[in-house]
């Protein structure tokens, strides 16, 4: 499977030594998932995109520090580009930004949360069991950080996954389009890294439950090899039709 991943950040500077960049984090988990994989990436931050939607077989979108509703050329372009996958048919993943992102393009709405920062590793309840979530779990732990979170569901979205801080944690619209606020690709020690950097934004509360948060065990090698198996599902669907 020719995976495309697109890029819509970088990690800081000051981070990079000890984390590496984004490309970094998703190549290490997605090869321990799956070493078949051909991945490519396309730093859509920086204006890079795909010729077209068919150079590769589905695509997956990381998180970013920018918002969905910035007027930014590199966003208003994704927006485009994530809409020409949806009317092809073609599999899609968004990642925080990404998931976010889905949701705008298809009608919904994203908004700031007023419950502020989500950091640290939430823990979300699994809602509806997929064929392609093998050794499915109740409930599901991962990092995130975000200060918004969709609002308003685009027309015919299932809720997969969600919490009382953020109730449309993973939703899924159609066979080919899943969306997940959760970063399976952060490690733990790269979730409060980044926490760390951004401590004067967050208010107090939610940093000293995001610390305290962290002591858990992710499932983050979990949730990947679901979205792989979604993508293969979802491809095997359409070349049948």
């Amino acid at each position: 499977m020719k995976l495309g991943i697109l890029l819509c950040d970088h990690v800081q500077a000051a981070l990079q030594q000890k984390f590496g960049d984004y490309r970094d984090m998703f190549s290490q988990l997605l090869y321990q998932c799956d070493s078949s994989l051909e991945l490519h990436y396309y730093c859509v931050v920086d204006g890079q995109f795909p010729d077209n939607i068919d150079v590769c077989d589905a695509y997956m979108a990381s998180g970013s520090k920018a918002s969905v509703n910035d007027d930014l050329p590199w966003v208003n372009a994704l927006e485009r580009f994530i809409w020409q996958l949806f009317l092809a048919d073609k599999p899609f993943v968004g990642v925080c930004f990404g998931h976010q992102l889905i949701a705008k393009t298809l009608g919904g709405k994203v908004a700031h949360s007023d419950k502020g920062w989500g950091v640290g590793i939430a823990t979300t309840k699994v809602h509806s069991n997929k064929a392609w979530m093998q050794h499915n779990k109740a409930r599901i732990k991962l990092v995130v950080s975000h200060q918004e979170q969709i609002c308003q569901l685009p027309p015919e979205t299932e809720v997969l996954m969600g919490n009382e801080f953020c109730p449309y944690a993973m939703i899924q619209v159609g066979h080919h389009f899943v969306g997940l606020q959760g970063h399976p690709e952060f490690s733990r020690a790269y979730g409060k890294a980044i926490m760390q950097s951004r401590k004067a934004i967050i208010a107090e509360t939610n940093y000293a439950q995001g610390l305290e948060s962290l002591s858990q065990i992710t499932d983050g090698k979990l949730i990947m090899t679901w979205l792989i198996t979604f993508f293969q599902q979802a491809i095997a669907r359409k070349c049948s039709n």
